[in-house]
């Protein structure tokens, strides 16, 4: 198991709160993004600007996909998905992409391990309801595992 998928799993009961990234006081789904990359790779590459919850999506912009290919690695959605991989999901048709999550398992038993409103951090299956959100995949930066 990779040091990506066992550090996320670290966070698991870890409270929602909105633009937190602290293990076990709380943390939204870029805040569990953030704390993993501080445990398996270091500094931040880069400061996270103050966010709402509807951010982004009265000008349409993709921020946060913009902001994942400038600091992980993009992968095809083709290719399936492996062990820590970040995946990236479009919560409404036709909404921008804002949601994250790391890909925990693979094959019958997919899971991915996110924060979720209402349900902090968890665990949950990579159900057809979520793999049709799927807009994006990405690795961490060659070297992390």
């Amino acid at each position: 198991m990779s040091a990506i998928v066992d550090e996320a799993r670290r966070w698991i009961g870890t409270p929602y709160r909105h633009q937190a990234s602290a293990i076990g006081a709380g943390c939204d789904c870029l805040g569990l993004l953030r704390g993993v990359w501080r445990a398996v790779h270091g500094e931040e590459p880069e400061p996270v600007p103050p966010y709402t919850p509807d951010w982004s999506e009265a000008e349409r912009e993709e921020r946060l996909w913009r902001a994942a290919s400038r600091h992980l690695r993009p992968q095809a959605l083709a290719d399936g998905v492996a062990p820590g991989d970040v995946l990236l999901f479009r919560m409404r048709a036709g909404s921008v992409a804002k949601h994250l999550g790391i890909v925990g398992r693979v094959g019958t038993q997919a899971s991915f391990i996110h924060a979720y409103s209402g349900h902090g951090v968890v665990e949950s299956a990579l159900s057809t309801p979520w793999q049709s959100r799927l807009v994006a995949r990405f690795a961490f930066p060659e070297g992390i595992e």
